[in-house]
């Protein structure tokens, strides 16, 4: 792994533009941040005071799921796409405790999120982090650290949580899915997180609209989808119990706390399988 990285070249990190890993790191009150990803957060929560809110939200989300795919539906191996940087509760450390020969391939082309990813996870030989984008399925598959660690013969977790709307309608994210997911053999999960436009509720939707603004103006990126359009992205799969649903009211369990906040509605998640 150290020979691919050195012919890539050394990571550069552009600390005066801001970050969507950074800016995500900020609202989850983590210190891998810049002042230009302050900036921006301050900005953001101008327009959507329930972001922080929203950013917790979607990180139990990802813990609830990694949970209930290694402790009940069996998957020993994931492949998280967009993996942004370390935080609590990572993923092999979620799927692991359930089930110690997990193995989990982390994928992100940000600079910093490569530099701490590895950095963090070098001593874990389960455990590997992939530079590569959810615009290269195929590039991503077909690294050899992911064919190092994952089976492509046994069921595989995909996690897309916080990527698809930075995908733009011309890049065809529900494309993205689809080619991935035939690359993963029957049986494997996907689980997918997403900036909603709830058109329903007037409020919430104008904050997305904002945001959406926002987002286009600082990274040239970012698409609050309605329903429709995200629920494209299952299309072919089995969408699971209790469907796509804003996050805290994905299988919350006992101690689950479902949020009525504007925050509440704009960012929604489901979980589905391929039959």
């Amino acid at each position: 792994m150290a020979d691919r990285r050195q012919k890539r070249g050394p990571l550069e990190v552009d600390t005066s533009r801001p970050s969507t890993s950074r800016v995500y790191d900020f609202m989850l009150g983590g210190k891998d941040n810049y002042e230009a990803d302050r900036r921006l957060a301050l900005r953001v929560l101008e327009i959507a005071p329930g972001a922080p809110e929203a950013a917790r939200a979607n990180r139990d989300f990802l813990t609830r799921v990694v949970r209930f795919l290694a402790a009940e539906a069996g998957v020993r191996q994931f492949l998280d796409i967009g993996a942004g940087l370390p935080a609590q509760d990572n993923v092999h450390e979620v799927a692991q405790s359930a089930a110690p020969d997990s193995r989990v391939v982390y994928v992100d082309h940000d600079p910093i999120v490569l530099v701490h990813g590895r950095a963090l996870l070098a001593v874990d030989d389960r455990t590997a982090v992939v530079e590569g984008d959810a615009r290269d399925p195929d590039a991503i598959i077909d690294d050899p650290e992911t064919r190092r660690l994952l089976d492509l013969g046994e069921p595989v977790g995909l996690l897309m949580l916080g990527v698809l709307h930075h995908l733009a309608d011309h890049e065809d994210p529900a494309g993205t899915v689809a080619r991935l997911m035939e690359r993963l053999p029957s049986g494997s999960y996907l689980a997918v997180s997403h900036f909603h436009d709830p058109v329903d509720h007037p409020e919430a939707s104008n904050q997305a609209y904002a945001a959406e603004k926002l987002f286009n103006e600082a990274f040239g990126t970012g698409r609050w989808r309605t329903r429709e359009e995200i629920l494209a992205c299952f299309d072919g799969l089995e969408l699971l119990e209790p469907g796509l649903v804003p996050l805290p009211e994905w299988r919350p369990g006992s101690g689950g706390r479902a949020k009525p906040g504007l925050a509440h509605h704009t960012l929604v998640g489901g979980v589905a399988r391929k039959p």
